[in-house]
């Protein structure tokens, strides 16, 4: 059969690359060594046990470590640090060579110096760079279209770093220049690291899916049994989840556009964009993508857990009971033109937020956004997801509609679990009509262009173009 898959470039042929020397033989040399016989280098591996070569590549050669390093002015160290003794023995092998350092740590704060900062002191006459720790072997063998394409590097010799970022474009890979080698241990710990940026929202969901499940059970099932006597604990498992999912979501992309109101608001207060915001916002802010991920995961469990209503077990007895009860008694409800205009109106808000949901989702992924300019960007997340929030929230206040005015809503005096979630997107929602008012967002405009409101009373224009707040 005949194979669809191509290499890159030829392994064999006339070689356009230079020499590229890599010590170990393990997945991570491996994968590397291939990708650079691709990219049209010739690869010299230096290993413990030359004889040994049966795993690397075709096209490549396996040498003794200081007859390899002889070989390549650029050579990657893919071997562990408690590996890195034998170096010591190579020093005047290694004078002047640049050696890339790719070795990752089990845990944050393993040893109290980096791997390449300790590589460096160990062979103190190289050029030690920092890079390719942070992608995988994977991302090697499969071109890097599954995974990470980016390529951290950081040393303190410019042309060693300039030398290693060659060899990545040439690999198809992108480089970003973190600094000096003192930078190495952060770069070390980035593999590490578990979601950073999602922590914080999903901590916040998993808090409020626990909190208002509880209080909706207290409020729901605990209250029939106690009070009637009745057993829906039933209803757990599809109903009040498919409260819980709607309340959470609504209050978290509520949560997406607070931290901009209260921005805005401290702007306001210091009269200056000069002044650092407290870390909390900071973080905040940071996230803000993530939350309103979560949002749009939760917005997706509760249209699913709605389209199953129809086929429970409990909607299908109630329909059935009521059906035969309205046949028993000869009885016909009389259509209610208003309950029309608001069942109809309720899932009509509901279809056009959760389209508008998905359409921030969609342009938050990293190949559309890219396809923006910033005004396009922030037209969609700024704009267009206040104007999801209101749906949403106008969806909400439907579904809750007249219930507020009836003493029976206020199971054990607390209020259902709807108008708890109403309060932080009406507080953001009235906060943005607020500050979009003339007298307001002049003022937020001026603070962001450079303006700033000295403590005598007095201004400061930083461009010279500046008009005065008022004319």
């Amino acid at each position: 059969m005949k194979s669809d898959a191509i290499a890159m470039t030829p392994l064999s042929g006339e070689r356009k690359q230079g020499t590229v020397c890599i010590f170990g033989t393990g997945d991570f040399g491996r994968s590397l060594g291939l990708r650079l016989l691709q990219a049209g280098y010739e690869v010299v591996f230096g290993s413990r046990d030359p004889k040994n070569n049966s795993l690397v590549p075709k096209g490549s050669k396996v040498m003794a470590h200081a007859e390899a390093a002889q070989m390549a002015q650029v050579i990657f160290i893919a071997v562990q640090r408690d590996h890195y003794q034998f170096l010591t023995s190579l020093t005047s092998s290694l004078e002047g060579k640049v050696l890339v350092d790719v070795s990752n740590n089990l845990k944050m704060g393993q040893y109290p110096q980096s791997n390449a900062e300790y590589l460096s002191s160990l062979v103190p006459g190289a050029s030690v760079v920092k890079g390719f720790n942070t992608v995988s072997a994977w991302a090697l063998q499969s071109g890097a279209l599954d995974a990470s394409r980016q390529v951290l590097v950081c040393g303190d010799d410019p042309k060693a770093k300039q030398a290693v970022v060659d060899i990545a474009h040439s690999l198809g890979l992108t480089a970003q220049d973190r600094g000096s080698l003192r930078a190495a241990g952060e770069l070390e710990d980035i593999p590490l690291q578990l979601f950073p940026l999602w922590r914080l929202p999903l901590w916040i969901a998993g808090g409020l899916l626990a909190v208002f499940y509880f209080y909706l059970v207290c409020r729901d099932v605990i209250y029939a049994y106690v009070k009637d006597g009745k057993d829906i604990s039933f209803r757990m498992m599809i109903s009040l989840a498919n409260k819980v999912f709607p309340i959470v979501s609504l209050i978290m992309l509520a949560l997406c556009y607070l931290p901009s109101i209260l921005a805005a608001i401290l702007q306001l207060y210091h009269g200056t964009k000069y002044k650092r915001f407290p870390d909390w916002l900071d973080r905040w802010m940071l996230c803000r993508k993530q939350l309103g991920l979560v949002a749009l995961a939760l917005a997706f469990m509760h249209v699913l857990y709605t389209l199953v209503i129809p086929i429970r077990y409990y909607v299908r007895y109630r329909l059935s009971a009521i059906t035969i009860s309205q046949i028993r008694e000869n009885r016909t409800d009389v259509f209610d033109t208003t309950m029309a205009w608001r069942t109809d109106s309720y899932y009509s808000l509901g279809i056009l937020g959760f389209g508008f949901y998905v359409l921030l989702g969609i342009t938050s992924l990293p190949s559309v956004s890219n396809a923006l300019n910033w005004r396009e960007f922030r037209f969609v997340q700024s704009k267009l997801g206040h104007v999801t929030l209101l749906l949403c929230t106008a969806h909400t206040f439907l579904y809750g509609w007249d219930r507020f005015l009836k003493l029976s809503t206020y199971k054990w005096w607390t209020p259902p679990g709807y108008m708890l979630s109403l309060v932080i997107p009406c507080v953001v929602l009235v906060s943005k009509l607020i500050l979009i008012l003339p007298c307001f967002d002049r003022t937020i405009t001026r603070i962001r262009q450079g303006w700033e409101r000295l403590d005598t009373g007095s201004t400061r224009l930083n461009s010279p173009t500046q008009q005065p707040l008022m004319p």
